[in-house]
């Protein structure tokens, strides 16, 4: 098992790269659906999407009004979503960084959203700390992952499953100072894209006090 607390950056770096330049696209290009159904009754503010990838999600959210930072590890999956951007007209912030080394201002952002992130499990439970810490007071936590993890499609891409942190690593970190509003399993409904065959996603939505 990594242990994120020991990695490379630029080693995690290589295979996301390997794989967006594998293909022209890899996603969709439309927003992720528990996204937009969990936004929908939140004042815009300020949004982190972390592990952006293509950029959808950023595009969609500053299409609705919201000051967006975006951040990947993949410079490819950044290329792409820049572009996108420019074509969108929107102004995003383009982060080439892992969430953690980042090292983004404590309580910068009202909505962290993390859509099927890719975040590596450490002793220190640093990817969970960064997340929370990320979340300004009143802000929202919004973790969306698939139910069920192929191991051996996860295994082509050269990805260990038990690498990763869950939804349920991160709820286990939160305290009394956070509210959570859901916690809950739901079917997902997507044709198109590298995550088309997963049927089922897992959703946890917290809110800081």
């Amino acid at each position: 098992m990594t242990d994120a607390d020991n990695r490379d950056l630029q080693a995690i770096q290589a295979p996301w790269d390997e794989r967006y330049a594998s293909l022209d696209q890899i996603w969709s290009g439309n927003p992720n659906g528990q996204l937009v159904r969990e936004v929908a009754d939140l004042a815009v503010g300020r949004a982190l999407d972390v592990g952006c990838g293509e950029g959808a999600d950023a595009i969609w959210l500053a299409e609705q009004g919201w000051q967006v930072t975006a951040l990947d590890v993949s410079t490819v999956a950044l290329d792409r979503a820049r572009a996108a951007g420019a074509k969108a007209g929107v102004n995003v912030r383009w982060l080439h960084a892992g969430l953690v080394e980042a090292e983004l201002a404590p309580g910068s952002f009202d909505l962290v959203s993390a859509q099927y992130p890719a975040l590596l499990r450490s002793s220190s439970n640093a990817a969970e700390r960064a997340l929370l810490d990320a979340v300004a007071p009143g802000g929202v936590l919004l973790v969306v992952h698939h139910l069920h993890v192929n191991p051996e499609s996860a295994h082509r891409h050269g990805f260990e499953p038990e690498d990763y942190v869950m939804p349920a690593d991160i709820a286990a970190q939160l305290d009394d100072k956070w509210l959570v509003e859901v916690d809950e399993q739901r079917p997902r409904h997507v044709s198109t894209g590298a995550g088309a065959g997963h049927t089922e996603d897992v959703v946890l939505r917290a809110r800081r006090r």
